[in-house]
């Protein structure tokens, strides 16, 4: 009986087998695998917080964007931040950028938001969620988007 136990054991050890491990493909490389018209790429305008100038997606082609969507009215959003705030800070010499962008209708409600919070990000205002609701199909927040190079 031991014996056949042994048996089964170094039979079953020989069907399990390790995964194999992921293999890193270059920006350039990985552009390939989605094929073209399968998703196209964004592009909206906001404005920028508080200067009110225009801010325009399309403008950071060639960029990695990390874009948050939040409200002061969010306690998710509270927590989430302050951690899109220190991924910034980690990976913005890499070449990412990372934008706030708030759908609070009342703009004068951002900034003491933004300084209790002591965000450095910058903010983007899409005042009653326009662009957010419409071009990114929010439903709820906080949510967040990873943009790559072409804007997909």
């Amino acid at each position: 009986m031991t014996m056949r136990l042994l048996l089964l054991v170094l039979v079953m050890g020989g069907c399990v087998r390790l995964p194999t491990p992921p293999v890193l493909v270059d920006d350039d490389a990985r552009r390939g695998l989605v094929p073209r018209g399968e998703a196209a790429a964004l592009d909206f305008t906001v404005t920028q917080h508080p200067s009110g100038t225009p801010y325009r997606l399309a403008d950071d082609r060639g960029s990695v964007v990390l874009l948050d969507v939040w409200a002061t009215w969010c306690d998710p959003c509270r927590e989430s931040l302050p951690f899109y705030e220190d991924v910034a800070k980690q990976f913005s010499g890499r070449g990412l950028k990372v934008y706030a962008l708030s759908v609070d209708a009342d703009a004068a409600v951002i900034a003491p938001f933004v300084q209790e919070l002591k965000l450095t990000l910058p903010v983007l205002h899409d005042p009653e969620a326009a662009v957010a609701g419409s071009a990114l199909k929010v439903k709820q927040m906080p949510t967040s988007f990873l943009i790559d190079r072409r804007g997909v």
